[in-house]
């Protein structure tokens, strides 16, 4: 399907860049949750957890509109109806609702006990560093789908 047209192959483009950039952020998120777990000192904890919105977490919210407008711009061979494609939409699925409801409001409440308290414990970065665990297990999951088009 790649090469077919050029609004095709840009919106593709999109979707690899978007999913990189995911993978980067659930990277860097979670190496700022393994300073906390090993016991960071204060100023390094206060660097990785600013208190402000996780704005760059959301690119994950690209990958779904990028991959349904493919799937309709596309053949066949990209129809909704595909079974690795059912398996993306669900990964995402899980994953948004997993990075919206337990992983960003876990790193806003480590970033307000690190201004209050100047550090946050170990066990509050490793719970944090599992939190990532389990976005790129799905991330994981989602890219091998998409890769064998089962």
């Amino acid at each position: 399907m790649i090469a077919t047209s050029v609004a095709f192959d840009l919106v593709f483009l999109l979707h690899i860049i978007a999913a990189i950039a995911t993978l980067i952020v659930f990277v860097a998120m979670r190496s700022a949750g393994q300073a906390v777990a090993r016991g960071a000192d204060g100023s390094a904890q206060l660097t990785k957890f600013p208190s402000r919105q996780n704005w760059a977490a959301r690119v994950l919210h690209v990958l779904p509109v990028s991959g349904v407008v493919m799937s309709l711009a596309g053949d066949s061979s990209l129809s909704l109806t595909k079974p690795w494609i059912g398996v993306g939409i669900l990964c995402y699925l899980a994953a948004a609702g997993y990075l919206e409801g337990r992983t960003l409001p876990m790193e806003k409440m480590l970033s307000e006990v690190i201004a209050q308290n100047g550090v946050a414990s170990p066990e509050q970065g490793r719970a944090f560093v599992q939190s990532i665990d389990v976005l790129l297990a799905l991330l994981g999951v989602a890219l091998i789908a998409m890769l064998v088009q089962f």
